[in-house]
């Protein structure tokens, strides 16, 4: 399967989980980690254009209320798109509304969807600054559930000063959402054998990628051509027109860096105040991101075992070393010999791919460590309750054998237009063969994720390209050194390749680093947000 790069978390199940489940949410609503120290380094050398940071301030714009709702030059057939009124009504977590776009920017006059919008309104009524809108990741995370959190996945003082807005993307959650299998063929799919070993296991797991291409393309319907990340972007414009901003403000984490990056790339005059952390580059291959994951949660999967060693109740070994080949050993294990698993109502054995997913899940907060040791401890005796539920919560499924969300489906809808990819099973063979040198846990798991996009029944011819995003207003990025699904040199690149950007770099583990780290990072970006003082190029803490 191909790992997410944020995690679900759905307003569907129980209050008491979902208190659990922020602890491990991969775009990082709870600090697991306090560093005091931070320095000033010459990361990277600043073009000309680019804000050294510290000394810039960067207004709020405005604009009358006829040119924010301007549609962009060169375009027909949108004025009504644009010209909406947005229609709040109180619903739970803040106010709801819809936003009408068309299905094909191509065709406006053609059939349109509605967005799910919610608003949880600024704190301060005299310092309003304006709309903050935000996107958790993904492809396939909920900015509506997102949002209904505003007052995690922000600081206080931006919390004050902004209305916090979240979308399901189109696709996503309530945003016509796309739903390609039942939830037994979903089981199917996921719990397929991640790491085929021998031709007809590989023919069975190409066969399995197609019942999920097969079943999107007979229930995805007209829409299903058309999710890319550049019909999303597109919608934010709409969106910031409506809400009445003549820029978009935006905190983007984890694969909301690509959909910001994207409307950046798209519309650099429209780049308010921006924030993305925890990159995904536009000009990522489909190969560069399945190797860059799997070399990211092995690293991850390194550090939680290190951790793990120095701790009594730890089952792994007592190096390192020993500890990852345990895992390996454990994984293989149930590949032919799976543990019972008891509370889930659908799903009696925990194979290889179930335990892959729950193990995977662990590795995006250090939050979520502890429960992995337990689970471990809980398996080497034959019992993979505790894992299953790691693995649920990571697929947004419910022991009750429901999903709550449609991640698990609509991340490939997504990336199969963005980055196309092939079946051709040798070409798979040697990747997997490779990234199994670099990373011999989660390289050829990683590799095999990326099947479905070669069977996928709709073939756009779009490749991944840089984005440059001239003449935008300065974009925060931010890095962390050990973050498992979107690595630091992500970042890094992402900072070389737009015009107008600074870089800041949390030193620490897990996926991604605002309200999530310390005050070094967070400080700073507040500050961007509220003061328009753009961070210092090249801080690390």
């Amino acid at each position: 399967m191909r790992l997410p790069t944020a995690r679900p978390r759905s307003t569907k199940v129980d209050r008491s989980r979902v208190d659990r489940r922020l602890a491990l949410v991969a775009s990082g609503v709870v600090a697991v980690l306090s560093l005091s120290a931070c320095l000033v380094l010459p990361f990277l050398p600043n073009d000309p254009a680019t804000p050294s940071g510290g000394s810039t301030t960067v207004p709020l714009s405005t604009a009358d209320a006829s040119a924010v709702r301007q549609p962009p030059a060169g375009t027909t057939g949108l004025d009504r798109f644009y010209a909406q009124q947005l229609a709040w009504s109180s619903c739970q977590g803040g106010e709801c509304a819809t936003l009408e776009v068309p299905i094909d920017y191509a065709q406006p006059q053609g059939a349109t969807i509605k967005l799910a919008l919610l608003r949880v309104k600024a704190k301060s009524s005299n310092g309003r600054l304006g709309s903050l809108v935000v996107n958790p990741g993904g492809p396939g995370g909920s900015g509506v559930e997102y949002a209904s959190y505003a007052n995690q996945i922000v600081g206080a003082p931006v919390r004050a000063a902004y209305d916090i807005v979240g979308f399901d993307p189109r696709g996503v959650g309530d945003s016509a959402p796309i739903d390609c299998l039942d939830d037994a063929g979903l089981d199917a799919f996921l719990g397929m054998d991640p790491t085929p070993d021998d031709l007809a296991e590989e023919q069975a797991f190409v066969k399995g990628a197609k019942a999920l291409a097969d079943g999107c393309k007979a229930r995805g319907g007209a829409l299903l051509a058309h999710v890319s990340t550049v019909d999303a972007a597109k919608d934010m414009d709409i969106l910031r027109a409506t809400l009445g901003e003549a820029k978009l403000h935006y905190l983007g984490k984890s694969y909301g860096t690509f959909l910001g990056s994207t409307y950046a790339g798209l519309f650099p005059a429209k780049v308010g105040r921006f924030v993305l952390d925890g990159v995904v580059p536009p000009d990522l291959t489909s190969s560069e991101l399945s190797q860059g994951q799997a070399r990211g949660f092995e690293e991850a999967t390194r550090a939680y075992v290190a951790n793990c060693i120095k701790r009594s109740t730890c089952p792994v070994g007592s190096t390192v070393d020993e500890g990852m080949q345990w895992l390996r050993d454990f994984l293989k294990g149930l590949d032919g010999q799976p543990i019972r698993v008891t509370t889930d109502a659908k799903i009696t054995e925990l194979n290889e791919a179930w335990a892959a997913i729950g193990l995977a899940n662990a590795m995006y907060s250090q939050q979520a460590w502890p429960s992995l040791t337990s689970a471990l401890v809980a398996a080497q005796n034959g019992d993979g309750d505790e894992l299953m539920d790691l693995a649920n919560q990571y697929a947004d499924r419910t022991s009750g054998g429901t999903y709550a969300g449609n991640i698990m489906e609509v991340i490939y809808a997504v990336n199969c237009l963005d980055r196309p990819d092939t079946a051709d099973l040798t070409v798979v063979e040697k990747n997997a063969d490779a990234f199994a040198q670099i990373a011999p846990t989660w390289g050829r798991f990683l590799a095999w994720g990326s099947v479905p996009c070669g069977v996928w029944p709709i073939q756009t011819g779009n490749t991944p390209a840089k984005i440059t995003a001239a003449g935008s207003g300065p974009i925060v990025i931010v890095g962390t050194t050990r973050d498992p699904a979107t690595i630091y040199e992500w970042s890094v690149r992402l900072r070389g390749d737009l015009a107008n950007s600074v870089l800041l770099t949390f030193d620490g583990d897990g996926h991604t680093a605002y309200t999530r780290s310390n005050s070094c990072i967070d400080k700073p970006i507040d500050d961007y947000y509220v003061k328009g003082i753009v961070p210092t190029d090249g801080l690390k803490c």
